[in-house]
């Protein structure tokens, strides 16, 4: 496949991931993914293979008033980007959050390989957690303890299915 159809196929492997999302169809979201695929963001921390695709199956099975936009999509034969927003209730406090994420990508074989979203941690604890997120959301002990309640959440989800 020449460089240009690589280009494309893999800006289209994004819109893919990101209309699935909107649909909050975590499967096709994870088909997108190779089989030992890297993931990270604030919050998760690094997740590989199976566990990515989890972490996203248990993001849209308690989705609530849940809706992401995504533009700047771009992509090359090796890598790719994207900005998106997700608005959603964040369910363990009833606070609505909107998440501003630039999205990294690398691709291998039609497929994304790694996928590495940033995005300001204490902006977002300030909106899901509210005062203590605004007043202590930016120190190392309250995003490890957000970071250690992702994890915890995800553990429960992936021996309870």
């Amino acid at each position: 496949m020449s460089d240009l159809n690589q280009s494309q196929s893999n800006t289209d492997l994004i819109y893919r991931f990101y209309d699935a999302f909107n649909r909050l169809d975590a499967e096709a979201m994870a088909a997108c993914y190779t089989e030992d695929v890297l993931f990270s963001d604030p919050v998760f921390g690094e997740l590989r293979g199976r566990e990515a695709g989890d972490m996203w199956r248990m993001l849209t099975s308690k989705a609530r008033d849940f809706s992401v936009r995504f533009d700047q999509v771009r992509a090359d034969e090796r890598s790719g980007g994207a900005h998106w927003v997700a608005t959603y209730l964040f369910s363990q406090t009833g606070r609505t959050v909107i998440n501003d994420i630039q999205a990294r990508f690398v691709f291998r074989d039609g497929k994304i390989c790694e996928h590495h979203d940033h995005f300001d941690l204490w902006r977002w604890s300030r909106q899901a957690l509210g005062a203590k997120g605004a007043l202590l959301g930016w120190t190392p002990l309250v995003q490890n303890a957000i970071r250690a309640q992702a994890q915890k959440g995800l553990k429960a989800f992936q021996t309870g299915r």
